[in-house]
């Protein structure tokens, strides 16, 4: 059959989510098109001659950017089988029943996925089975130097990504992996990451990012990786996502980290305000945060926190100091600036709704939108929150310096300039992957 699966958007990135599935369908002798619209034009044609087509949801945003091409394909294409896989597919199922989306699948969806092609569909949305994983093929993806790269020094260099594992321990009440795979948490065998790494780096790759939800859900098996990676390509660096949590309980696992070539790890902060975090069911403190920071920088890491400053909790007191955490830390550089301005999103689902004092703030469920609307209490807040989003992204794109956007922020939050010494702050060369919007 001739299958065309799509990526309209991952985070900069060449898609994990078209390379796996299009290995097991290949490996059936299936016809496979991989288009990725974040960097091509989909041709009509493809859409035209294809027996069933495949849209990769992994986000928000890949969500959205995906519904008028589904459309498009159904007017194209009325026999046509369409297909929706990944972390937002079973989250809006409805909705994409809605399009004409005839099979939905979430969690670990390759084999659900050439069923589906093959007509042998699951009704189950949610497939969470151990898989014999195959190392992905990108043979037809475009080429690493279309998406973002790595800055180092002022230096752009190509960038790779892999998955080590899929799903998560945690239960964090904002995170849209946890309706999806509820606390289950699946290991990528040792050997099929480094094979894809392997290809990746033949391909020009000179830097990896880890894109496990966290990286240290299986320390074990995150340790025993770097290490061979290390071990076969000595000068391939790589970053990983890791939660406050893990690393202060694994904080004598972070030397072995930059001993292998490890730049830069994210962490999902999302608030300084202990309370937030409560909320969000973070597992982590202020305090906890800070601490991260000091063991980060004293293995020879850089931590790159991002933040949800904006929730049905923030007061415009509680932005500002984070501002002046931001500020006082030496994280300008570290933090992209989209992270001062990303508003909570309630997706379908979301344990955010467990909370009883959510409900008054919401004012229903917006299908197309793919979440729940909701106000703040405080109107003050939700005007600051426009004001900075515009700030940030008319800075975004003039491709204006994280310095001066955090400039700007900061007047807007405070009706003032920062502090006299803001420009005489020493400048760290942070490592980051340029690819502004993370959603």
């Amino acid at each position: 059959m001739r299958v065309v699966l799509v990526s309209t958007y991952d985070l900069g990135r060449q898609p994990f989510g078209l390379a796996s599935p299009a290995a097991w369908l290949r490996a059936r002798g299936h016809e496979v098109s991989t288009i990725d619209t974040s960097v091509a034009v989909l041709p009509p044609k493809a859409l035209r001659q294809a027996d069933a087509v495949a849209f990769h949801l992994a986000m928000h945003t890949a969500t959205r950017l995906a519904v008028p091409i589904i459309s498009q394909a159904r007017e194209l294409n009325p026999a046509v089988r369409l297909i929706a896989y990944g972390l937002y597919a079973p989250l809006n199922a409805a909705f994409l029943r809605g399009l004409g989306v005839e099979a939905i699948l979430g969690g670990e969806f390759e084999q659900a996925l050439v069923d589906a092609v093959e007509g042998n569909a699951s009704p189950t949305l949610v497939h969470l089975d151990r898989l014999p994983f195959l190392p992905p093929d990108r043979s037809t993806l475009p080429a690493l130097h279309r998406y973002a790269p790595l800055v180092l020094n002022g230096e752009r260099l190509p960038a790779g990504s892999t998955e080590a594992s899929r799903g998560c321990k945690h239960l964090c009440r904002h995170c849209p992996i946890v309706p999806v795979y509820e606390g289950a948490f699946r290991i990528v065998p040792r050997e099929v990451v480094l094979e894809d790494i392997r290809r990746q780096s033949a391909a020009g790759a000179r830097h990896i990012t880890f894109a496990d939800p966290d990286f240290f859900n299986g320390p074990g098996h995150a340790l025993a990786l770097v290490r061979a990676l290390h071990q076969e390509w000595p000068s391939l660096t790589y970053d990983a996502t890791i939660k406050i949590e893990h690393l202060l309980r694994h904080r004598d696992l972070l030397p072995v980290l930059a001993e292998t070539g490890c730049l830069f790890i994210t962490s999902a902060v999302e608030s300084v305000e202990d309370a937030v975090l409560d909320k969000l069911h973070k597992g982590h403190t202020r305090a906890g945060f800070l601490e991260a920071l000091r063991l980060t920088r004293a293995a020879g890491l850089h931590l790159n926190p991002t933040f949800v400053p904006f929730t049905p909790w923030t007061t415009p007191r509680g932005y500002r100091d984070l501002l002046q955490v931001i500020l006082d830390q030496n994280l300008i550089d570290a933090v992209a600036p989209v992270q001062l301005s990303l508003r909570l999103l309630i997706p379908a689902g979301s344990r955010i709704l467990e909370l009883p004092e959510i409900h008054p703030l919401l004012s229903g469920f917006d299908p197309a939108g793919l979440l729940h609307r909701w106000s703040h209490p405080d109107h003050a807040v939700d005007a600051l929150a426009s004001q900075i989003f515009r700030i940030v992204s008319e800075k975004a794109n003039q491709t204006a310096p994280r310095r001066d956007v955090f400039e700007q922020v900061w007047s807007a939050a405070h009706g003032a300039p920062p502090p006299e010494n803001f420009r005489l702050l020493p400048r760290a060369a942070i490592p980051y992957l340029d690819e502004p919007w993370y959603c």
